[in-house]
C-alpha cells in the first residue's frame, strides 16, 4: 500500500518506519531537511524536501497513486489544507489530520475529513482517570 506521510516529526517518523517495516510503500515529506534524519539510516521510503501544499511536492511524493495520506506536522492549518488536497485534488480514499484544536477538528470531521485531536484525546484521558477514583 501506498502510504504519503506529511510531517516528519516524532509521530510522523516512527509511523513512517512501522509502515515501511512492514512492507508499505511509504512518502515522507517535510520542509525540514534534517527532519529526515529521525527516519534512521534503514529507511527504505522516499523523503520528499519541500512544503506539504504544494501540489507538486505531493506529486513527487507520490499523492497520486497513494491508497493513504496522513498529515502530521505541528500546524493544524497546513495539515488540514494538505488533507484537503489529497483527499479533492489526488482522491486518496483514506486520509487522517491531526489538528491541537477541538473546535477546528469539529468542523473539519463535520466536512468529511478524519481528524484526530490529541488535545482531546488528553483530556479525555485524565478525565477517566479522576472518574476512576
Amino acid at each position: 500500500m501506498r502510504t504519503v506521510i506529511v510531517g516528519c516529526g516524532r509521530v510522523g517518523s516512527s509511523l513512517a518506519r512501522q509502515l515501511s517495516e512492514e512492507g508499505d510503500d511509504v512518502a515522507v515529506v517535510d520542509s525540514s531537511e534534517a527532519a529526515f534524519n529521525r527516519l534512521g539510516e534503514d529507511f527504505a521510503g522516499d523523503m520528499v524536501f519541500g512544503s506539504a501544499v504544494d501540489e507538486d511536492i505531493l506529486r513527487r511524493a507520490g499523492t497520486d497513486r497513494a491508497e493513504a495520506f496522513v498529515a502530521v506536522t505541528n500546524a493544524d492549518t497546513t495539515n488540514i489544507m494538505a488533507a484537503q488536497l489529497a483527499q479533492h485534488e489526488f482522491g486518496v480514499k483514506k486520509v487522517i489530520c491531526r489538528i491541537y484544536d477541538p473546535a477546528r477538528a469539529d468542523l473539519y470531521a463535520e466536512l468529511g475529513i478524519e481528524t484526530i485531536c490529541p488535545t482531546t484525546v488528553g483530556a479525555d484521558k485524565v478525565k477517566r482517570f479522576f472518574e476512576k477514583g
